[in-house]
């Protein structure tokens, strides 16, 4: 008597395929594909937070595949920001382009301080939140 089992079946309870191996069924379990991404500084920093001091929440986006598609929107916002912030910042200190020929010093310590500015501001507010 030759006892065919079936290649595949599905746990009704849990819901999880299995495939035959030999005579033992093994789980199907796969991580589901991801989107590759580049992380740029923002996204490289929310990410060490987060392994951090945020384990669970890492640990929750990892398993769920919520983890890439987060940090691409922390760089995508914080990119956005920066540029704002920027822009806001140069037009309150009346900083002007013709200042880099004219005084040189000026507009470099100028553009330091709003860019240590700018970024305090995006690690509070994204980074860091």
């Amino acid at each position: 008597m030759d006892n065919k089992l079936p290649k595949t079946k599905i746990d009704e309870r849990t819901g999880i395929e299995y495939r035959l191996e030999g005579d033992y069924y093994m789980p199907n379990l796969a991580m589901p594909k991801r989107e590759k991404i580049i992380l740029n500084k923002y996204g490289r920093m929310r990410l060490g937070y987060l392994k951090e001091h945020k384990k669970a929440d890492y640990t929750i986006m990892l398993m769920d595949g919520t983890l890439n598609t987060h940090l691409k929107e922390i760089q995508e916002t914080a990119d956005n920001r920066v540029q704002q912030i920027i822009s806001e910042l140069k037009s309150k200190s009346n900083l002007t382009e013709d200042m880099k020929n004219t005084d040189m010093l000026c507009w470099v310590g100028t553009m330091n301080s709003i860019k240590a500015q700018e970024e305090e501001i995006v690690y509070k507010e994204l980074i860091y939140a």
